[in-house]
């Protein structure tokens, strides 16, 4: 029998309109907004959307929150753009505990937190949900695989949170020291769960499941064990709009993720996440009654996240602005061994490609494969992002 975290799960569709309609209205007098002609979700495509370009040049004007109205601020935490971000440690506040709950993970569990604790705020968000479900936390970070091993069968680690590619690395490693581990759950995101790496956890005795998740919105959607989508969270309103627009498009067709934050420590109205999904007809088996997701499908524009980061249009331009020898740049993502990797093409008259391995790592904030070409050997097709990866 399905275990729920609480009753919001199981609302009725008509309980879920007329409870989130009237936080909506609240939450509209808290942001400020004009509510004329709004008395429902229905009405919200009458509201503009708010894109994350609104929100840095917000701050920009305004430091560190560009005047919205933001309350209990615990942390700030900071994401390329540079944006910042407010953070709570109230009960639940990023929303995580309804997806741990969902894997299984609570008291008695220990949780190895592989999210970073530094500047982003992705490990203080699965932090604060391990605590909402009353498991402990061991504030793993990245890097170290071998300590991560060791402190893993030290402390009797249970249940894993981080992004999806890195449990292998550990579990790998630890295989290779021969160190059994006791894993058996796995939280993860930030990255594409591929297939492939979701069933070699299965093989392996390690249930892994993914949310999806922003530093501004907190948890939007996760998995359930029905693996059926995923399940919109009870604390925001999603909407899938055409992308570049405020318009909804049709069930299951793809389009713009659109959210309204009902966190009333920092209302959100109709942030455009600039990522791409569709909506599932009709509930998840598991019980769960809210709307489904596909899960993430992609990006609005060419932002590509790799390796947990995003890689952004106007990185790749300042790579090919730092170096005198670029003359067109191309970023491409694809996968190897159940890991993202990153190469480079660089349009140059060089021949060493080590000579912009620093100008890579400094602008792209990690480390790739450079690859030089001819000049003119780019494809003129307007994009600077390639994501080769396979979704299916």
């Amino acid at each position: 029998m399905t275990s729920f975290f609480d009753t919001l799960e199981t609302r009725s569709a008509d309980e879920r309109m007329t409870q989130q309609s009237a936080a909506l209205l609240e939450q509209l007098a808290r942001a400020g907004a004009d509510a004329s002609g709004i008395s429902s979700i229905a009405d919200l495509p009458k509201l503009p959307v708010f894109r994350k370009s609104d929100l840095v040049s917000l701050q920009a004007d305004k430091p560190p929150f560009g005047g919205l109205n933001v309350s209990n601020v615990a942390h700030v935490f900071q994401s390329p753009g540079p944006i910042y971000e407010p953070g709570g440690v109230s009960h639940d506040w990023w929303r995580i505990g309804r997806f741990l709950h969902a894997i299984g993970i609570g008291k008695g569990d220990i949780v190895q937190n592989c999210f970073g604790y530094h500047l982003t705020p992705a490990g203080s968000i699965f932090e604060n949900g391990a605590r909402a479900v009353g498991a402990t936390v061991l504030p793993a970070g990245t890097g170290q695989t071998e300590l991560q091993v060791r402190a893993a069968k030290d402390v009797g680690s249970t249940a894993y949170a981080g992004t999806p590619d890195y449990l292998k690395v550990i579990l790998d490693k630890a295989d290779a020291m021969g160190i059994e581990l006791g894993i058996t759950k796995a939280a993860v995101g930030g990255g594409a769960l591929f297939p492939s790496l979701r069933q070699e956890y299965a093989d392996r005795g390690v249930l892994c499941l993914q949310n999806y998740a922003t530093a501004d919105l907190g948890n939007v959607a996760y998995e359930s064990p029905a693996a059926e989508g995923m399940i919109v969270d009870e604390g925001v309103i999603v909407e899938i709009v055409t992308p570049g627009t405020g318009t909804p498009v049709e069930p299951g067709e793809v389009g713009e993720v659109i959210v309204t934050s009902l966190n009333p420590d920092y209302p959100l109205i109709r942030f455009a996440t600039g990522d791409l999904s569709a909506v599932m007809v009709g509930q998840s088996s598991c019980g769960r009654t809210n709307m489904r997701i596909k899960g993430w499908m992609g990006r609005a524009d060419q932002t590509t996240k790799i390796k947990g980061m995003f890689v952004r249009p106007e990185q790749v331009a300042d790579l090919v602005a730092s170096h005198d020898g670029i003359a067109r740049a191309r970023v491409v993502a694809t996968r190897e061994a159940e890991k993202d990797v990153l190469t480079v093409q660089i349009e140059t008259s060089d021949t060493d490609p080590n000579g912009f391995a620093s100008a890579v790592q400094s602008t792209l904030k990690m480390k790739g494969n450079v690859e030089l070409v001819a000049p003119g050997a780019l494809p003129r097709d307007g994009l600077v992002i390639e994501d080769q990866r396979s979704y299916d």
